[in-house]
């Protein structure tokens, strides 16, 4: 590995304080995710909509998939600090206008914007660190760089349930202002770059290609069996756009000066298969933390404190595990920490299989810390040998490929299962509907999201309502149990010679 040829200048960076930095970014993106999952059975029951009800979540998504890799390729061009400080702000811009939203499409377009600014927050924040520590402390720090995600969501639910339930659902937004603003002072007083000044190939090709190939995969999926047929002539054209550009976009990339997307590096088997990996987790996080509040809430009939609540105990096993990660990658290796990891993403798909409305919220919360315990473990291991494996100026593209492939996991997931939910829920309606005089639809399950509204229904048309939530959901986690199982698989071909300390 040639020594890079630009790096930041460590002398100059005050480390602590250019950490609590970068953990407050990463808390602020990382809270958006679990506190408006919490937050959805409300906004939905304010703006309507229920069938656009993924669409919050793939909107962000997209644009977090498809920005992640151009950030994190314009980082290792200009420098970390100028390329985070507009995604932040960017980010801010977005909250500010979701809090706004006065219609489930006009959140959605907001929701873009949004995710447009998230795409460089996680990357370039994790690449910062593996900036400035060594290879020696990457592991620990990342471990707590990781355990965010977790902290982000214990406070995340909480806060979402009791904003919504004492204030506004607007506020789950507005509450990103300060942690935004006091990020901002802290990377911009504290971190000190160095970095070479010369003319730079940006790839504009590869990334309007990137753009259309997983626009295109995100609408087949949400819309798929739904809106259109599967055989339609509009799914069959998203299908063929996307097989299009994703194959022009791998053959430009080969070609490219400076790629968005360097496939060089994935010929190092614990980056492939880190990666793909961080992909099937990916639809997993999201299967869960978008929908396990709809299920307590309309299922089990709980509040949405509650609902926060069963989100909450994934956090709290996602920083457990973290820190427990880089102790564990230092003596063991990658390989056996990531099959913990991947063994209890396992044993969590299963808890939630096995949910019904009589489990109880506590079963939901067991299934949440199992996962979040399984995640914890497998990212900080995954992004620790990653970082290990390249230079300073692949760093950031390296970091966010792994985040890419998560987030596109998390689109995918969003879409994927979020179409299955609104099939299922629509055939079991379909051919249940005799049962009672009203005519129901998908948009139906609204009712069961506002506790005055659930109430008012009729004893037959809940109890249809519930069962026809139950087992769409339950097709969701079905398909979770699957991607738990594949990723253990994938864990599985992880080189064993791996060591954190290498």
């Amino acid at each position: 590995m040639s020594a890079p040829i630009s790096q930041p200048k460590r002398g100059q960076t005050n480390r602590p304080l250019v950490l609590a930095a970068v953990m407050l970014a990463m808390f602020m993106g990382a809270i958006e995710a679990t506190i408006v999952s919490t937050a959805m059975p409300a906004i939905v029951a304010d703006l309507g909509g229920f069938t656009l009800y993924s669409w919050v979540f793939s909107a962000y998504l997209l644009m977090n998939a498809v920005t992640v890799l151009i950030y994190g390729k314009l980082s290792d061009l200009f420098g970390r600090k100028p390329i985070l400080f507009i995604g932040i702000i960017i980010f801010l811009i977005g909250s500010i206008l979701c809090g706004f939203a006065t219609s489930m499409e006009s959140l959605i377009i907001f929701r873009l914007i949004q995710g447009f600014g998230a795409g460089a927050v996680t990357p370039i924040a994790t690449t910062i660190v593996g900036d400035i520590y060594s290879a020696e402390e990457r592991a620990n720090v990342q471990g707590y760089l990781a355990s965010v995600w977790g902290i982000s969501a214990v406070t995340g639910p909480a806060v979402g349930g009791l904003l919504v339930q004492y204030v506004s659902w607007n506020y789950v937004f507005w509450i990103n202002i300060p942690l935004g603003i006091l990020s901002l002072a802290g990377i911009g007083f504290f971190l000190h770059e160095n970095v070479e000044k010369k003319k730079h190939e940006i790839d504009y090709i590869g990334a309007f290609l990137l753009t259309i190939s997983i626009s295109s995969l995100m609408f087949l999926l949400v819309e798929g069996g739904g809106r259109w047929a599967w055989g339609s002539w509009q799914i069959m054209s998203l299908a063929v756009l996307f097989v299009i550009t994703l194959g022009i976009f791998v053959f430009h990339e080969g070609r490219a000066k400076e790629p968005v997307m360097p496939f060089n590096i994935w010929k190092e088997r614990s980056i492939f298969v880190g990666n793909v990996t961080s992909l099937t987790t990916g639809i997993m996080l999201i299967g869960i933390s978008s929908f396990l509040p709809t299920f307590v809430q309309g299922v089990m009939e709980q509040s949405p404190i509650v609902a926060g609540f069963t989100l909450t105990t994934m956090s709290i096993g996602w920083p457990i595990a973290s820190t427990f990660s880089g102790k564990m990658i230092n003596s063991m290796g990658y390989r056996k920490t990531s099959l913990i990891g991947g063994t209890a993403l396992i044993l969590g798909s299963v808890v939630f299989v096995t949910m019904t409305s009589s489990s109880g919220p506590l079963w939901a919360a067991a299934g949440s810390f199992i996962v979040g315990f399984g995640m914890g473990i497998t990212s900080t291991a995954f992004i620790v040998s990653i970082q290990s494996a390249v230079s300073w100026q692949q760093r950031g593209v390296a970091t966010a490929a792994n985040m890419f492939m998560r987030n596109l996991g998390n689109t995918i997931g969003a879409a994927l299962l979020g179409g299955i939910l609104n099939n299922r829920l629509a055939n079991y309606l379909g051919a249940n509907a005799g049962s009672t005089n009203e005519r129901l639809t998908v948009d139906s399950a609204n009712l069961l999201l506002k506790e005055n509204e659930r109430e008012n229904l009729h004893a037959t048309v809940k109890e249809l309502l519930q069962e026809g939530l139950t087992q769409s959901l339950h097709w969701v986690y079905y398909v979770v149990l699957a991607f738990a199982t594949i990723s253990l698989i994938l864990i599985t071909f992880i080189p064993k010679q791996n060591r954190g300390s290498a």
